[in-house]
């Protein structure tokens, strides 16, 4: 097995082009596809006008803005500046709204707010980060001595989605190079991407079943170690059908939360319960439910920041991966952030009680209304800072108020 370790990953170091190149100019890199369009109208000058022109950075623009502070507890970051946070509590209304802000501007002299920091929220999307960070875990525990290997597995290792990741709406984007066509539709069981790409569309489009995808290969490297590398479908789904349902549920329940638990996220700050999709019903249950709060997010944007997420090249991965090149949404739709460059996720869960209001619309749930954003806003100023953001408002579309926020808080901070 060693030796076939050796060859494989020997194999992936060739054929991964070794550019150490993302976002946009990342294809080479990544393999992410989508990417490669963007690229082609950069070249042919053709207006793309999806994105706006804080979204064109370049890889090696990205850099991680509290290696300087890695050695200070988290206590320390997390000391609240009085005077910081009573500008920035005005903002918000009070009950159904809690946050936490964190001035990164100069690293020697932060400034925090936080506002019923540690209530805890249904994450909804947002929750899908705890599988990026499992992803990159388990690529540190699977290829141990060179970040090179996780990037190349990460690039060549292609997966076919299966019943894991189907039963979303949400679509992702199709690129193919030779029509120069762009086709955005719903997961099929055939449909076959890198893990990369599925890490894309986790991310960028907050796919369901991407999440499911990623989720599921994070299991198979904790379970099977070396073997992942030379593991068919097939083996897979024996793999699936011949492990006991407890045995998977503890594992994949494990391999979530306890990289939460090493960054000092506590249960009761952030966890996940379960698959993003009802697919993997059939082979693992939930457990614990999935909770998450402003602080425990806040932690996580930290850790990564400081390069402790997992590990420094992990950190830094995880946050191109964060870098917004698709449209924006919620928080990062305002109109202030269009020259900064943006590393978001946005998740949102409703219910509607029709009984009550037969018109309760979508994301304006009357029973609950979750809308929660993570953010970290970089101008070209040197302006930079971290949000994160939870709300309930029942029947209201949330949406604009999380860009009517941003908008108000980017005024204090830039």
């Amino acid at each position: 097995m060693r030796t076939n370790f050796l060859f494989i990953t020997t194999f992936f170091i060739l054929t991964s082009l070794g550019l150490f190149l993302y976002p946009i100019d990342g294809y080479n890199r990544s393999g992410i596809t989508r990417l490669l369009q963007i690229r082609k109208f950069q070249e042919d000058s053709i207006p793309y006008t999806r994105i706006p022109k804080g979204a064109y950075l370049g890889v090696e623009d990205i850099r991680l803005n509290l290696l300087s502070r890695r050695d200070d507890p988290m206590e320390v970051l997390l000391t609240e500046d009085r005077s910081f946070a009573e500008r920035i509590n005005k903002l918000f209304p009070g009950k159904g709204y809690s946050a936490t802000v964190m001035d990164i501007t100069n690293p020697d002299s932060l400034r925090y707010a936080a506002f019923r920091e540690e209530i805890g929220y249904q994450p909804g999307s947002v929750g899908k980060l705890a599988v990026l960070i499992a992803l990159f875990d388990q690529l540190a525990k699977l290829c141990p001595d060179d970040f090179e290997q996780r990037v190349a597995l990460m690039r060549n290792r292609r997966v076919k989605s299966g019943i894991w990741g189907t039963g979303d709406h949400h679509t992702v984007p199709i690129y193919n190079p030779q029509t120069n066509q762009l086709t955005r539709r719903t997961v099929r069981a055939e449909d076959e991407f890198s893990l990369f790409e599925w890490a894309d569309h986790m991310v960028s489009v907050s796919n369901n079943g991407a999440a499911s995808v990623v989720y599921r290969e994070a299991l198979l490297m904790a379970a099977l170690g070396e073997d992942y590398l030379t593991l068919t479908p097939e083996q897979a789904e024996k793999f699936f059908k011949e492990t006991p349902r407890d045995s998977l549920t503890n594992l994949s329940h494990r391999i979530v939360n306890e990289p939460l638990r090493e960054m000092g996220i506590t249960e009761d700050e952030w966890r996940l319960g379960g698959f993003f999709t009802n697919g993997p019903d059939k082979y693992v249950s939930r457990k614990g439910g999935s909770i998450g709060t402003p602080v425990g997010l806040m932690k996580f944007m930290l850790k990564m920041e400081q390069g402790l997420a997992i590990d420094a090249p992990s950190s830094l991965e995880m946050k191109r991966i964060l870098y917004l090149t698709d449209r924006r949404i919620r928080y990062a739709h305002s109109p202030r952030l269009n020259d900064a460059a943006v590393y978001f996720k946005s998740g949102s869960f409703y219910k509607c009680d029709r009984k009550k209001n037969p018109d309760c619309g979508e994301y304006a749930g009357n029973v609950f209304n979750y809308m929660n954003s993570v953010i970290l806003v970089e101008h070209p100023d040197g302006t930079r800072y971290i949000v994160c953001l939870m709300t309930n408002v029942l029947n209201k579309n949330s949406a604009g108020e999380h860009m009517y926020l941003a908008t108000a808080i980017d005024r204090i901070l830039h």
